[in-house]
């Protein structure tokens, strides 16, 4: 099983919010916008301040695969 952050690219497409806008409102650095296009696992304080800053629940940015 995996994390995928597809949802969370589609809601930016959404509220047409650039990835960069996402990590300034967000207060999240450009290297854990990174990490999430990569897929790559991030802390939950980044998931949490980007809920926070979407005004948005957990569910809304992440779903888990299962491969």
């Amino acid at each position: 099983m995996r994390f995928s952050y597809n949802k969370l690219w589609k809601l930016l497409i959404d509220k047409d919010f650039s990835k960069k806008e996402l990590a300034e409102k967000s207060s999240i650095s450009v290297t854990s916008v990174a990490k999430l296009k990569k897929g790559a696992n991030v802390n939950t304080d980044i998931l949490l301040k980007i809920c926070i800053a979407l005004k948005c629940d957990i569910s809304d940015i992440v779903e888990i695969i299962q491969e």
